[in-house]
C-alpha cells in the first residue's frame, strides 16, 4: 500500500485562537446583555401595567368608602332645630341644644356610624350626635382645624383630621349654614365625621405595599403599618409642628422620610426602600433595602394620593433568565457552527481515505487476477443482499412516514372537533352583546353599548387565540396560568348571560366575596367552563316554576378550591352521570347540542391541575363542582413561551 500524502490539519496560531476566545466572549456578553435590556424594559412595562390596573380598583374601593357620608351635612343644613339653635344667642342655646342633638342622634343611628356635628361661628360645638356619651364633643373648640376655618368662609371643606378628645382619625365633611333670614349669612357649621376603620382593615391587608398621603405630603395609611404620619419628603419643624397641631391632634408627624417623588411616582419612579421602620425593627413587608416601581394616583372624590409598590425583583429575574436563555441559543449556534465544521473535514478525510482505498484496491485486483469462480459469485451475492437491504430500508422509511403523517391528521381532525364547540360560546357572546348595544344605543346610553363592543372585540380575540392553535399543526397552545379570582371570573361569566337570566328569571346566588378566593389558573379557560356551566344549568330549568342558580366556593380535602354551580333544574339519572363525560353524550333534546361542553370543560380543567366533577344538588337539581389549585401551587419559575 502507498504512503499517505495527506496534510496534517492547521491549528490556529496562539495569539489568533486568543482573539478567537475573546470574540466568542464579547459576542456571549452582548447577546445576554442585550437580551437582559429588552427583557427588562418588557417587564417593567409589565409591572407598571399591572400596578396602574390595582391602582384603579384601589382607588375606587376608597372613593367609595370615604364619600359615602358627603351629603349628610346638607341634611343638617336643612333642619329647624339646628337652625333655632344657631341664630339664639349664647345664653339661650341651652334649651334649644337638646333638640338639635337628638336630630344629630337619630340621624346618626339611621346612617349607621359617622360622628355628626355642629359648630357656632367662632369654632364650639354647639349639637352633637353622640351627645349620650361623657366624651362626646359638646363645647369642644374645633376653630383651629382647616376644615372649619374654610367652612365659615362660606366655602364647603373636606379633610383628614384627628380630633382632640377622642383621638380618632377620621375624614371631615363641613358645609357652611347659612340664614336665609340674615341675607344669607353664616351662622354656623354643619360637619359630618366619616370613620375610616374599614378603609384601614381592608388596607391594611393588602399583600403588595402601598400608601395613601394627603396633600401635605403626610403618609395617612400604610401597609405595612409601620409608617404612620411619615412623610415623602423632608419638611421644616415649624411645618410638621403646625400640620399636627392642626390636623393631628398633636400627634407627632414626620418621624421618617421615604423620600419619595409624587411627580415621578406618577409615571411610574424606581425608588429603594429603607431597610427598617423608624423604631429600629425590621419591616414585615419590606424584607431589607429593595428596589421597587413606585406609582401613584390622585383621588379625585379626595385631596389624597394613592402610592403603590412592585418589587422589580421579578423583573430582575426573568430578564437575567432570558440573558441565560439567549446566551445558550448563541452557544449552541457556535457549537452548531462548530460541529458542521467539524463534519466537513471529516467528509473530506473519508474521501481521501475513500480515494487511497480505491487505488489499493485497484493494486489488489492487479496482484489476484486469478481468482476463484467462487470467490466471484460470493461477492455477486454480497451486493444483490446489499440492494436488497437498501430497498428494505427505503420502504421502512416510507411506511413510517406514512404512519407520522396519519398520526398528525388523526390528531388534526380531533383538534377541529374541540375547537368547533369552543368557538360557540363566544360567538353566542358577540350576538348577544351586539344586540344588547344596538339596544343601548336606540335607548342613548353610549357608555353602556361602549363596554359591550369592548367586551365583544375582546372575544374576537378570544376566539382569535382558540383558531391560532390550528396553525402550529397538531399542537395545542398550553394555557398560561396566572392567579386568578374566582369570584371575578365567575360575575364575567354570569354578564355574558344577563339579559337571557333576567329574561328566564333564573334567581343568582353568588356567595363569594371579592379578592376571597384565588387560584392558579388560566382565566379565560376557567370563564369558558363557566359559560358552559351556566349555559346548561339555563337549558335544564327552562320548564321549572323555580329557576336558581347557585355559585359557592369551599376548600376542598385535597387542598384545592372546590367552586360549586348548583340549579333547580330536572337533575341528572343514575344512568345519565354514567355517562356523563363521554363525547357526544347529551341529555338534550336531537338537534340542541353535540354532547362535547362538559367533555372538554374537564379536559380545560386537567391541563392546569384541575378537575371537573357531576352530582345531584341539595333539594333537586343537578350540582357541578370545579376543582381548581389554589395559588400556593403555582410554579415558582416563569414558564417560558411556547412557539407558534
Amino acid at each position: 500500500m502507498p504512503e499517505s500524502t495527506t496534510s496534517p490539519p492547521v491549528s490556529l496560531p496562539k495569539p489568533h485562537r486568543a482573539l478567537g476566545v475573546a470574540i466568542l466572549l464579547a459576542v456571549f456578553l452582548l447577546a445576554g446583555l442585550l437580551t437582559f435590556k429588552i427583557s427588562e424594559k418588557q417587564g417593567f412595562n409589565q409591572l407598571r401595567d399591572e400596578a396602574s390596573h390595582q391602582l384603579d380598583i384601589l382607588a375606587a374601593a376608597i372613593d367609595s368608602e370615604v364619600t359615602r357620608h358627603a351629603s349628610i351635612p346638607s341634611a343638617v343644613e336643612l333642619s329647624p332645630d339646628v337652625r333655632a339653635l344657631l341664630r339664639a344667642p349664647p345664653e339661650g342655646q341651652d334649651v334649644l341644644q337638646a333638640a338639635a342633638n337628638h336630630f344629630l342622634q337619630k340621624l346618626n343611628d339611621h346612617l349607621g356610624g359617622p360622628a355628626i356635628f355642629v359648630l357656632d361661628t367662632r369654632g364650639r360645638v354647639v349639637a352633637s350626635s353622640d351627645w349620650i356619651f361623657s366624651d362626646n364633643l359638646l363645647g369642644a373648640d374645633l376653630s383651629y382645624m382647616p376644615f372649619f376655618r374654610g367652612a365659615v368662609s362660606g366655602t364647603p371643606e373636606r379633610h383628614y383630621a384627628v380630633d382632640a378628645v377622642r383621638h380618632e382619625p377620621g375624614y371631615f365633611f363641613a358645609l357652611p349654614i347659612r340664614d336665609e333670614t340674615q341675607d344669607w349669612k353664616v351662622i354656623g357649621v354643619a360637619v359630618v365625621k366619616s370613620g375610616i376603620r374599614e378603609l384601614e382593615r381592608r388596607w391594611l391587608g393588602q399583600e403588595a405595599p402601598a400608601l395613601i398621603v394627603d396633600n401635605n405630603g403626610i403618609v395617612l395609611l400604610a401597609s405595612p403599618p409601620e409608617w404612620p404620619y411619615a412623610t415623602l419628603q423632608p419638611q421644616t419643624p415649624e411645618t410638621l409642628a403646625r400640620i399636627s397641631r392642626e390636623q393631628f391632634a398633636g400627634q407627632r408627624v414626620g418621624a421618617e422620610s421615604l423620600d419619595i417623588s409624587v411627580d415621578e411616582a406618577q409615571e411610574g419612579a424606581v425608588v429603594r426602600l429603607a431597610r427598617q421602620s423608624p423604631a429600629g425593627t425590621a419591616l414585615s413587608a419590606l424584607q431589607g433595602k429593595k428596589t421597587y416601581l413606585a406609582l401613584s394616583r390622585h383621588l379625585p372624590g379626595t385631596a389624597w394620593r394613592i402610592i403603590v409598590f412592585s418589587d422589580l425583583r421579578s423583573v430582575a429575574v426573568q430578564a437575567s433568565t432570558h440573558a441565560a436563555l439567549a446566551t445558550a441559543a448563541v452557544g449552541c449556534l457556535l457549537l452548531w457552527a462548530l460541529y458542521l465544521g467539524q463534519r466537513r473535514r471529516v467528509a473530506r478525510g473519508r474521501r481521501e481515505a475513500q480515494a487511497m482505498l480505491e487505488k489499493a484496491n485497484q493494486e489488489l485486483e492487479r496482484n489476484v487476477a486469478a481468482r476463484t469462480v467462487d470467490l466471484s459469485n460470493a461477492v455477486e451475492r454480497l451486493q444483490r443482499e446489499v440492494v436488497d437491504r437498501q430497498r428494505a430500508e427505503q420502504t421502512l422509511r416510507a411506511a413510517q412516514d406514512e404512519l407520522v403523517q396519519a398520526g398528525k391528521l388523526a390528531v388534526l381532525g380531533q383538534m377541529a372537533t374541540g375547537i368547533t364547540h369552543e368557538l360557540s360560546q363566544p360567538l353566542g357572546a358577540i350576538r348577544t352583546l351586539s344586540a344588547n348595544a344596538v339596544e343601548f344605543m336606540h335607548r342613548g346610553d353610549l357608555a353602556t353599548a361602549e363596554k359591550n363592543l369592548g367586551i365583544v372585540g375582546q372575544l374576537s380575540e378570544q376566539m382569535g387565540g382558540i383558531i391560532k392553535p390550528l396553525k402550529t399543526f397538531a399542537r395545542k397552545s398550553p394555557a398560561v396560568p396566572a392567579a386568578v379570582d374566582v369570584a371575578q371570573a365567575v360575575d364575567a361569566a354570569l354578564f355574558l348571560f344577563d339579559q337571557r337570566l333576567r329574561k328566564q328569571g333564573v334567581a343568582v346566588d353568588r356567595q363569594i366575596a371579592p379578592n376571597s378566593w384565588i387560584a392558579w389558573c388560566d382565566q379565560n379557560r376557567l370563564q369558558q367552563v363557566l359559560v358552559n356551566l351556566i349555559g346548561n344549568a339555563i337549558d335544564a330549568m327552562a320548564d321549572e316554576p323555580e329557576r336558581r342558580l347557585s355559585f359557592s366556593v369551599d376548600r376542598a380535602s385535597s387542598g384545592q378550591l372546590a367552586l360549586a354551580v348548583s340549579d333547580s333544574g330536572v337533575g341528572f339519572s343514575e344512568k345519565a352521570l354514567e355517562h356523563l363525560f363521554e363525547p357526544f353524550f347529551t341529555t338534550k333534546q336531537p338537534g340542541e347540542g353535540l354532547g362535547l361542553g362538559l367533555a372538554i370543560s374537564r379536559d380545560i380543567l386537567r391541563d392546569f391541575g384541575g378537575d371537573l366533577l357531576a352530582g345531584p344538588a341539595p333539594g333537586g337539581g343537578a350540582r357541578f363542582v370545579v376543582l381548581l389549585p389554589p395559588v400556593s401551587a403555582a410554579p415558582t419559575f416563569s414558564p417560558e413561551p411556547s412557539s407558534p
